[in-house]
């Protein structure tokens, strides 16, 4: 069984409440009522139903519910509340009114105001415009400093990795990490690996640079966030610096990293910047023809999600079921 299939399978034992703010394209449609159907989650679409029958293109929509954002009693309710949140840095009422005009902002006061269990946006938005409201609204779990994103990425080459899978972070968020921040991303991403692809994580913090091998103030960066790391929790299986292919190739690591508790086997890969991880998923999911799911947020109070805007409607049904286990993680 594959990464997403399992996810599929967690989903729909245990359904939760999705919003889908962006009801006007197309892959979001379709993707509520194939969700919908298979039980994956109980799917609200932020749109009018005869524009959304128009969009599916014969998907069946009949168990989607449609959410009118012009609904007067959630429309106020949904004001106030945004208003009180945001009071303090400068917003009125009148302000408030008009955020909640926005489809992601509106979405995201739906999973504040507990109507919804949590959010997938963004096939039609850049991550910035997703995250702002998230950030705003929901704000990071207590205990968490750092709110970062990784990508779920299953190969073909099932001999790597967790059967294949593997955990990208930051590949969303962060643009130049501290090492305090790479190290908050180490440990949210061994948390993800854990308990979304029930791995046991190995985690490689990724440089240009294995043991030394280049001087520089960004290897410096990567080698205290290992020791951060180290010290916030030492049964951590994590190395680093370590280039990739030392992190992912046994005979290459044995060379490189002699000793290396990673073994050359690590399923967990965070990367020094964001610039990094983004352009690594994205050529492994187009070289390696691989499947690449996200990017996924950690480290929200409640799960408001990202689509990459190159998605297909498939990528969204799966996401959809990404966070509805996030959303029975986050319950227990």
């Amino acid at each position: 069984m594959t990464f997403s299939e399992r996810v599929i399978e967690r989903a729909k034992a245990d359904k939760r409440t999705i919003v889908l703010p962006e009801g006007y394209d197309a892959r979001v449609v379709k993707a509520a009522g194939i969700a919908a159907n298979a039980g994956i989650a109980d799917v609200l679409l932020l749109a009018n139903r005869e524009e959304a029958e128009k969009l599916a293109d014969g998907v069946d929509l009949s168990k989607v519910t449609m959410v009118d954002m012009n609904d007067p009693e959630r429309l106020q309710r949904y004001t106030e509340a945004f208003y009180e949140l945001r009071k303090s840095k400068g917003m009125t009422m009148e302000k408030a009114a008009e955020f909640m005009k926005k489809p992601l902002y509106y979405g995201v006061m739906m999973v504040k105001m507990n109507d919804a269990d949590g959010m997938v946006g963004g096939a039609a938005a850049p991550t910035s415009d997703l995250l702002r409201p998230a950030l705003q609204i929901i704000k990071a779990r207590p205990g968490i400093s750092t709110v970062s994103a990784f990508f779920a990425v299953t190969v073909p080459d099932k001999t790597m990795g967790h059967n294949g899978t593997f955990i990208f972070a930051d590949s969303g968020v962060v643009i130049d990490p501290t090492a305090e921040e790479l190290c908050n991303i180490a440990l949210a991403s061994a948390d993800t690996a854990e308990y979304l692809c029930e791995m046991d994580p190995v985690i490689a913090m990724l440089s240009f640079s294995t043991k030394g091998s280049a001087k520089h103030a960004n290897v410096d960066k990567v080698v205290e966030g290992l020791r951060l790391a180290k010290e916030a929790d030492p049964t951590l299986c994590i190395d680093g610096e370590l280039q990739a292919d030392a992190a992912l190739v046994p005979s290459v690591q044995e060379h490189k990293a002699p000793g290396s508790p990673v073994k050359g086997k690590a399923n967990v890969l965070v990367f020094p910047d964001l610039g990094a991880g983004n352009i690594g998923y994205k050529l492994v999911e187009r070289l390696a023809k691989a499947e690449a799911l996200g990017p996924i947020v950690q480290g929200l109070a409640k799960p408001v999600n990202d689509l990459s805007r190159g998605c297909c409607m498939e990528d969204v049904v799966k996401v959809i079921a990404i966070t509805v286990v996030q959303a029975q993680h986050m319950a227990n």
